[in-house]
């Protein structure tokens, strides 16, 4: 056999964040710029697509104006109130359940059922009987909001505790370990990726039932606002609101990302 060393295997490195960031504000403004082109060359009519100018103008004068029954930083703040309290809620129960499903054969078997039966089911499905059950207030919207973020979170929690490592267990309980300290100090903390994980995705979950529920039981709130701007072939109003919307979507996703960053620093690293 030849003694002759082995070619180095190449090292295969991960694309530096900050490249892609870039990226993604060239697409952005690529995407604007031909926004722009669009409607300065009437590719579209107005209707179909208005002026990136016009949109911007609408947003300013919402903050001034009313758009039906409040202006646009009354829309957003009542939409803020209703996501991030069903959101709050739903991660106090939801993350403490989905740990007992992991730890407990008993709780799961519980709770697995009717979690693993609402949940491919659309919100939009069950909203007139939350409505029947809640009454058309505020009550209804939370609630419905509360069911569409509860289950990604319960199943991210259980999922996070179903990945510890059995060495890691085994090592606590060697050295003594409650119950109790053993989910404090090494499966929650084990499992904290996988709930920040699922945080992340029920509030999309949340801002996107929120959107939905304000269309079909509500006066005041940004799906509202997109529905009566649409009643009315306000396209510039309905832009706008779509903006907003994603605008709001794109800032939860990055702070969910900060979130994770700070909270679990390990994750992605060998």
């Amino acid at each position: 056999m030849s003694d002759a060393p082995r070619p180095a295997r190449p090292r295969v490195t991960l694309p530096d964040p900050r490249s892609a960031t870039l990226i993604s504000l060239a697409t952005i403004a690529a995407l604007l710029l031909l926004w722009w082109l669009a409607t300065e060359r009437r590719w579209l009519p107005p209707l179909f697509l208005p002026h990136p100018f016009v949109v911007a103008e609408r947003l300013w004068d919402g903050f001034h104006t009313p758009i039906g029954d409040a202006t646009l930083d009354g829309h957003i703040a009542l939409s803020l109130f209703r996501v991030l309290s069903a959101f709050g809620l739903a991660c106090l129960t939801a993350i403490p359940i989905g740990i007992a499903m992991g730890v407990s054969r008993l709780a799961r078997g519980v709770f697995d059922p009717p979690i693993e039966f609402y949940r491919p089911l659309p919100p939009l499905a069950y909203l007139p009987l939350v409505v029947i059950w809640f009454g058309i207030e505020e009550a209804s919207k939370v609630v419905l909001i509360y069911l569409a973020c509860f289950a990604p979170l319960a199943l991210a929690a259980r999922a996070g505790v179903r990945s510890v490592a059995p060495e890691q267990v085994n090592a606590a309980l060697s050295l003594g370990a409650s119950r109790w300290q053993l989910i404090r100090h090494v499966v929650l903390p084990a499992a904290m990726p996988e709930i920040l994980t699922g945080m992340r995705i029920a509030l999309g979950f949340g801002w996107t039932t929120l959107v939905a529920a304000e269309m079909v039981a509500a006066n005041v709130g940004v799906g509202q606002m997109v529905l009566n701007a649409s009643n009315f072939l306000r396209t510039d109003l309905v832009v706008m609101g779509i903006v907003v919307i994603g605008a709001f979507a794109y800032l939860f996703d990055l702070l969910m990302r900060l979130a994770e960053r700070r909270l679990v620093p390990w994750k992605g690293r060998a």
